[in-house]
């Protein structure tokens, strides 16, 4: 396959499907494959006879705002199109009713990376980093703040430190820490589901701790798109307004609704074993010379990997060794600017439950042999 395919993310996404082995990621399906599967859900018995949501009102969409809230524990819930927006109406309304609009976050948070600092551009948010060092942020660190804040910003887990999660008992002092300062606090559970088997302890428990919690359905469960915000029912009331002012009330949310309720029946039940499987994986690549599993043991069903050769190189590598060998061991490679080190996200998921530790270690072996021989 030429450097086009290599290049091009339909090439990538090809390759993938018809790689017989997958390590790394789920299996993509094409736009045929999804309706299909829309099709056999709006078949089944509590959306035969429903009719289409209107702007967001009624529905699949009503179906899918109820469940989330009693999966959750909170008195309701509210579906938007993307975390982004979900987020950022949760923040104005923290920032209306503390009356501040300094918000405490860790300075990888997903607003302040991946979002062309939205909440400051379009919300007017003054983000107020809590700490510099690795890991999530500490009781130590709110306490230890030289200014006020009115919200406390917390991600669960948090991605870009390699989806690290707090021991409960550190988690309940943060939170603790914040309350003594009169702040408000909203979680960022784009990952929560998968979390609960390393905290220890159930949605409703956690989610508890929090004035707001913002859910994907597609980042852990698979769904095509959308997310929701969850809280108490005033809450979630004033975020109608503002993600009516955001853009966010489409004239029909359905498809996204219907989506993301097979997710929950079909991918919600099964993540516990991903994560429990995320540990034999990472044995098995940190078997491999050269290489680093960060965590060590993961929290939840993904990890990092960490080697010394340079992003482009082990691309590369994966990539040739799924087009010549039909297995698919990674995706891109990232150069986060430690000298001579690069790193890959590895998600576990159905393909690789097929996997033992002594195969993973065996293949990720031949990725370094020729990442080396290619340097």
């Amino acid at each position: 396959m030429g450097d086009n395919e290599y290049d091009a993310a339909t090439g990538r996404l090809r390759v993938l499907r018809a790689s017989d082995r997958v390590l790394s990621g789920r299996r993509p399906v094409t736009i045929a494959e999804r309706l299909a599967g829309l099709t056999a859900a709006a078949e089944g018995p509590a959306a035969s006879e429903e009719w289409p949501d209107f702007y967001g009102d009624g529905g699949s969409v009503a179906r899918l705002e109820a469940r989330t809230a009693e999966l959750l524990g909170t008195e309701a819930a509210l579906f938007f199109p993307t975390g982004t927006m979900a987020q950022q109406v949760a923040l104005r309304c923290h920032v209306g009713a503390t009356g501040s609009n300094v918000v405490g976050m860790h300075p990888r948070a997903h607003p302040l990376t991946y979002e062309r600092d939205a909440v400051s551009v379009l919300s007017g948010i003054r983000p107020l980093l809590l700490t510099r060092g690795p890991g999530q942020i500490t009781a130590e660190d709110v306490r230890g703040s030289g200014e006020p804040f009115g919200t406390l910003f917390y991600e669960l887990p948090l991605r870009d430190h390699g989806f690290v999660l707090p021991e409960w008992d550190d988690l309940l002092a943060t939170v603790q820490a914040a309350r003594d300062r009169h702040a408000a606090l909203h979680l960022d559970g784009a990952r929560l589901w998968e979390s609960t088997a390393h905290l220890g302890h159930g949605l409703t428990e956690i989610v508890d701790l929090f004035d707001s919690v913002y859910v994907s359905y597609y980042k852990g469960l698979g769904a095509g798109a959308g997310a929701a915000l969850a809280g108490s029912a005033e809450l979630i009331e004033e975020a109608h307004a503002w993600r009516h002012r955001y853009g966010g009330r489409s004239f029909q949310m359905w498809p996204m609704a219907l989506d993301a309720l097979v997710a929950l029946d079909e991918t919600l039940p099964r993540l516990d074993t991903y994560v429990a499987h995320a540990a034999t994986i990472a044995a098995g690549l940190a078997a491999v010379p050269e290489t680093t599993v960060f965590p060590a043991v993961p929290h939840t069903h993904q990890f990092q990997v960490w080697l010394p050769f340079p992003a482009d190189v082990l691309t590369r590598a994966a990539f040739d060794i799924a087009v010549e060998r039909g297995v698919w061991l990674t995706n891109r490679w990232i150069e986060p600017g430690l000298p001579g080190f690069s790193y890959t996200e590895i998600t576990v998921a159905d393909p690789a439950l097929e996997w033992s530790a002594e195969e993973a270690t065996a293949e990720f072996a031949a990725l370094v042999e020729r990442a080396r021989k290619s340097r």
